[in-house]
């Protein structure tokens, strides 16, 4: 049975772990300011880095806790997700290996 490309609806792995995948995908580029400065801290602080970040480690929690709370970020992203699917459904070629460059010489 060949599956409708347009159908919106969603399994339960996809409701519970592949469009949270890209929802936090998404929020880690979109607090990339605050991944930076946690990982710099880790990095300079070795063993100690439990004590020493609590600041940005919380600056960090605070960012994308804001984003898997946003009822619009989630429907942004579901949206992204049922257009890949969509998309995989009319050509059956995943969406990396779409996104990736077809060699133009051979």
């Amino acid at each position: 049975m060949a599956l409708d490309p347009a159908d919106q609806h969603l399994r339960h792995v996809e409701k519970d772990i592949l469009i949270p995948k890209i929802m936090r995908e998404k929020a880690k580029e979109r607090c990339s300011e605050q991944v930076q400065d946690f990982t710099k801290c880790c990095k300079n602080s070795g063993v100690l880095m439990v004590v020493n970040c609590r600041k940005e480690n919380s600056a960090l929690k605070e960012c994308l806790t804001a984003y898997y709370n946003d009822p619009a970020f989630h429907e942004e992203c579901k949206m992204e997700y049922l257009k890949e699917r969509e998309e995989f459904r009319k050509t059956g070629i995943p969406a990396k290996k779409r996104l990736q460059k077809v060699p133009t010489s051979m």
